[in-house]
């Protein structure tokens, strides 16, 4: 069976509110690209992304995405213009081969990160959809199996401009059966703890895992990391400039919460480096940003050094969301999933079906490949 058609699909959503909501002041980000101080990212006020479709000669297709929350245009071009020509011919039922002829095609140019990596990531998911929807088994399966059918999740954002907002969402998270959150914080040690407290205060039976968005030099870090630690949090996410490979590992060694790192990587040859230097405890790999294939290489590296894996979703729709599921379900040492409420609710506009979410666990979907069936003609609605 081969490959014969390649498209692709650059979407730009709107929603009630912004990703990670409104601004510290409570108004509403800007439109367009912005920096949403204290962190240094650029931010868009819709919810971006890049689908692509890769077409077999019966007519099968897989579905692939890339996390591309800001210019979802570039990964399109490079898709277009790069691995689009090369796909057509190739056999549709062999996601590994296919996936390593297209990182060879820039790699000797140093092109195996940034918006290649993401135009990468969104073909072979969507390479690795195809395959299990020809063979008829999910993409769970075509990894070896699942350890779990149930992914464990953890609901990430708590996305309110003050405490007692944050708190009272906290709390009605946990009635509604979460037992972890994740903070957005990085506004300085002080008011991050004192979230953390009130968070605590208004659900205490919450597990509190805080993501710094690199916004801290490794003093205030250790601080940072000291004060978690007595208030018994989960572990600390992205607390440090994200190429500062030997301050993470100076922090890890002197942290007494785990020190998370990963969305930023894309590929097995990036995190060996950090796993060599002990510069992390828990993994972040991201699939919507490393592809299915890479996220599982980066698994099994992790499983060597013994260090646990919590895959990353940010911004990514239903069908990174589906992806990051399947990977989730065929990694052995799992912490839990990432799942960010907003998101998913604006990805299932995409799905004929909407995927079944939860906020302790999620079940995997049971069709093949990813198990989801896009709406095509929703799509091409909504495509810029």
């Amino acid at each position: 069976m081969k490959i014969v058609d390649v498209d692709t699909y650059i979407l730009k959503l709107r929603a009630d509110s912004a990703y990670l909501g409104a601004l510290a002041d409570g108004s509403a980000p800007s439109t367009g690209y912005a920096v949403r101080p204290p962190w240094r990212s650029i931010y868009s006020d819709r919810y971006e992304t890049l689908l692509v479709r890769v077409t077999a000669e019966d007519g099968t297709a897989g579905w692939g995405e890339a996390l591309a929350p800001v210019a979802p245009e570039v990964p399109a071009a490079i898709v277009n213009l790069l691995l689009a020509p090369v796909l057509p011919g190739m056999d549709a039922t062999a996601p590994r081969p296919a996936w390593s002829r297209l990182r060879d095609l820039m790699r000797e140019r140093g092109h195996l990160v940034g918006h290649q990596a993401d135009a990468l990531a969104a073909v072979d998911i969507a390479l690795w959809d195809l395959a299990g929807r020809i063979a008829g088994l999910r993409v769970v399966d075509l990894l070896g199996g699942a350890f779990r059918e149930d992914v464990p999740v953890y609901v990430s954002g708590l996305p309110k401009p003050t405490d007692a907002e944050r708190a009272s969402l906290a709390a009605e998270w946990a009635g509604r059966g979460a037992r972890r959150v994740k903070l957005h914080l990085g506004h300085g040690v002080a008011a991050d703890l004192a979230t953390v407290d009130a968070v605590r205060a208004a659900a205490p039976d919450l597990r509190i895992a805080v993501d710094a968005h690199w916004a801290y030099a490794v003093t205030d870090a250790l601080r940072l990391a000291d004060g978690l630690a007595a208030r018994d949090a989960w572990f600390l996410e992205a607390p440090l400039p994200p190429e500062d490979v030997a301050g993470h590992a100076e922090l890890v060694a002197r942290s007494t919460i785990p020190i998370a790192v990963g969305e930023a990587l894309r590929n097995r040859y990036e995190l060996d480096g950090w796993l060599a230097a002990r510069a992390l405890r828990i993994a972040q790999p991201d699939v919507a940003r490393t592809g299915i294939t890479e996220a599982m290489a980066i698994a099994e590296l992790c499983q060597a050094k013994h260090v646990p894996v919590a895959p990353h979703h940010s911004v990514g729709l239903g069908v990174a969301l589906a992806a990051g599921l399947h990977v989730s379900a065929a990694v052995e040492d799992l912490v839990a999933f990432e799942y960010q409420p907003t998101s998913a609710a604006v990805g299932a506009r995409i799905l004929r079906a909407p995927l079944m979410l939860g906020a302790h666990t999620m079940p995997l979907p049971t069709g093949p490949g990813l198990g989801i069936e896009v709406d095509i003609d929703k799509v091409i609605e909504l495509a810029q």
